[in-house]
This record gives structure tokens, sequence and C-alpha cells, in this order.
């Protein structure tokens, strides 16, 4: 079974986030992410795009090709 774990590698030591499920020796696979990764996204800005898309008329309308349905 595989399990993935979240941790730190810092100053020769990893630290886990949390217990892993084993009790006994265990091989494990060890993946060093770039810090570039673990940065956290930019907060996006709400309106940036204002003005920017319209929508038509009737847009809400019942479109015809679709009466055969009901």
């Amino acid at each position: 079974m595989r399990n993935v774990i979240k941790g730190i590698f810092e100053n020769g030591q990893i630290t886990l986030n949390e217990r892993p499920p084993v009790e006994k020796r265990t091989a494990v696979l060890v993946t060093f992410i770039p810090e570039k990764t673990l940065a956290p996204a930019k907060k996006r800005q709400a309106g940036v795009l204002s003005g920017k898309i319209k929508m038509s008329d009737d847009f809400d309308d019942p479109i015809d090709a679709f009466n055969a349905y009901s």
C-alpha cells in the first residue's frame, strides 16, 4: 500500500506533518519538491474583467432547438 505524507526537510532532517500508518521498518520514497512550487498562488483580484465580457440580451431565453425535448 502507498501513502503520501507531507513534510519538510530542513537541516538534514525530515519532519512529517502526520504520523505514518506503519509500525515496523518500511521502505520509503522521498521526493524533493522545488521551493518555487511551494509558494502560495497569487490572490485573484475581483473585477479585472469588468466590462470585457458581454452577455447577449436573450441569454436566458429558451433555445428553440431544445423544444423537442420538453
